[in-house]
């Protein structure tokens, strides 16, 4: 994808994953706008970076989806690129039976993007290059048990994006897949942020643009520390990563 004079939507985009990328799109030359459903946050991320834009959006809500995309395409009709960043991690105990972290974790990670992409995909194709960006997860590859709706949507979220990709080639769209590891971001905590096993956030955010400099039309983008376990079917092994992931 063209990596300056785009006008970027990203999702989730006032912390971890999604504002280091807004921030690195922005510095590069790019309009970006941030949506989220905390407007402190947005508001916190535009004043620490002027020019930034952000508009609320709770993804999980399909009744504010339309809404949001219609005044979206009219206050930035160069929008052409779209990133499905936001995305929510909680642990479950199935044996309890309870679904609501479940039901909003589907309706977060999974239908959100779905539902945005139905919105927008009109008017991405109008335009002469564009590209829609998912982030998955390695966890879609080899899951967590103590994440099992997570792990689930992420997977599913691979699989939508291989056919989106398929069904979009030969239009002006590029469909990239972001697969992150385990990063020091805020998602399950705010010791995740700092601990050592993670991945740090600034060393994911400047491998992933330079990767995506290297893929003009689309695909999946791995950083290294991601690919054992995007690559553990495929090298056998997959009942080691798991067991990584999921001591007994």
């Amino acid at each position: 994808m063209n990596q300056t004079g785009n006008t970027i939507l990203i999702t989730g985009g006032g912390s971890g994953i999604g504002r280091a990328l807004a921030e690195s799109f922005q510095r590069a030359g790019n309009q970006v706008i941030i949506a989220g459903r905390r407007q402190d946050v947005l508001d916190e991320t535009v004043a620490a970076n002027p020019g930034m834009n952000s508009a609320l959006l709770d993804i999980a809500r399909a009744e504010d989806i339309q809404r949001f995309a219609t005044r979206l395409t009219a206050d930035f009709p160069g929008l052409n690129v779209v990133i499905h960043n936001a995305g929510i991690m909680r642990p479950e105990q199935l044996k309890d039976a309870a679904l609501d972290d479940a039901e909003a974790t589907i309706a977060t990670n999974l239908l959100g993007p779905i539902r945005l992409t139905a919105a927008l995909l009109p008017h991405l194709l109008a335009q002469p290059s564009a590209a829609l960006l998912t982030v998955s997860s390695g966890l879609a590859f080899v899951p967590m048990a103590l994440t099992p709706t997570y792990s689930a949507t992420k997977a599913a979220i691979h699989s939508y994006t291989q056919s989106l990709r398929h069904q979009l080639r030969g239009t002006s769209v590029e469909v990239f897949e972001l697969v992150p590891p385990y990063v020091q971001t805020e998602l399950m905590g705010a010791a995740q942020a700092s601990d050592p096993h993670a991945m740090p956030l600034q060393e994911f955010i400047d491998e992933t643009v330079s990767l995506l400099e290297q893929l003009p039309h689309g695909g999946e983008v791995l950083v290294e520390r991601v690919k054992a376990l995007r690559l553990a079917e495929a090298t056998g092994n997959y009942e080691f990563m798991y067991s990584q992931i999921n001591p007994a």
